[in-house]
């Protein structure tokens, strides 16, 4: 750009600064396209901010694919003036999925490692939560639209055991599931640096941060109201028309 208009780099680069603008910054999106968008979102940050009484919520989800990776060779530790080392290739050792339920109210985490997320491993963990809450209590499950979340053997439970109430996020809306932030944590703290020469000893590291993390459970607060959201998504809308628009007139 500097050569295009005649100016040097460093003018170019402090009229950016000027201006807050980041050209090498790239942030991605996803707007959700649900045509129950509203709704779906009314309903489910109603439950964060106004859980029912005599109810228990969960966020639920998968997190899939996790690679126990084994390093090439061994890293060195963090020291003064050096960061931790680790080798940039690995070995991988095979993969397990972690199935999660985060108490809403509590922060608490309900976690099993499985060796595949079909509908009957979905299924015996939402058992799992119905075995596990005390009986008095209905059951709030928050999830996304994964097809095994919906599959009819499942509708079928859901059939019999009519305290346990699924609510679905809106397609392409998966920041809407507060589960997906302890997920987030997990992968730093546990997953992410860790060195696992099979499943077995990833799935350890796992069950080892269930149980540090359930001791002293915090939630996780939401604060934003759906009418917020909503005006935001509304926005974003406004402005991708416009582009589009000004992109088809051009």
């Amino acid at each position: 750009m500097a050569d295009a208009i005649g100016l040097s780099k460093s003018t170019v680069g402090r009229i950016w600064k000027a201006h807050g603008l980041k050209p090498h910054r790239v942030e991605t999106f996803k707007l959700s396209n649900d045509p129950n968008f509203g709704a779906k979102l009314e309903d489910i940050v109603g439950l964060y901010l106004e859980p029912p009484e005599n109810a228990v919520v969960f966020s639920v989800d998968e997190k899939s694919q996790i690679q126990a990776l084994d390093r090439t060779q061994p890293g060195l530790p963090l020291k003064k003036g050096r960061a931790g080392t680790m080798t940039h290739d690995y070995k991988r050792h095979g993969t397990t999925t972690l199935f999660a339920a985060l108490n809403v109210l509590t922060g608490a985490v309900v976690g099993q490692c499985q060796s595949s997320h079909t509908h009957a491993e979905w299924l015996s963990f939402l058992k799992r939560i119905h075995r596990e809450t005390p009986k008095d209590n209905a059951i709030h499950v928050i999830c996304d639209n994964y097809s095994t979340h919906k599959h009819p053997a499942v509708k079928e439970w859901l059939a019999k055991n009519s305290r346990v109430h699924m609510h679905f996020t809106p397609t392409s809306a998966s920041w809407l599931n507060m589960v997906e932030r302890f997920f987030r944590d997990i992968t730093v703290n546990a997953i992410r640096r860790g060195t696992f020469t099979s499943v077995h000893d990833l799935i350890d590291a796992i069950d080892a941060y269930l149980v540090q993390h359930n001791r002293m459970p915090k939630p996780f607060i939401w604060t934003a109201n759906a009418k917020d959201i909503l005006a935001k998504v509304v926005r974003a809308r406004e402005a991708l028309e416009v582009r589009v628009h000004g992109a088809q007139v051009a």
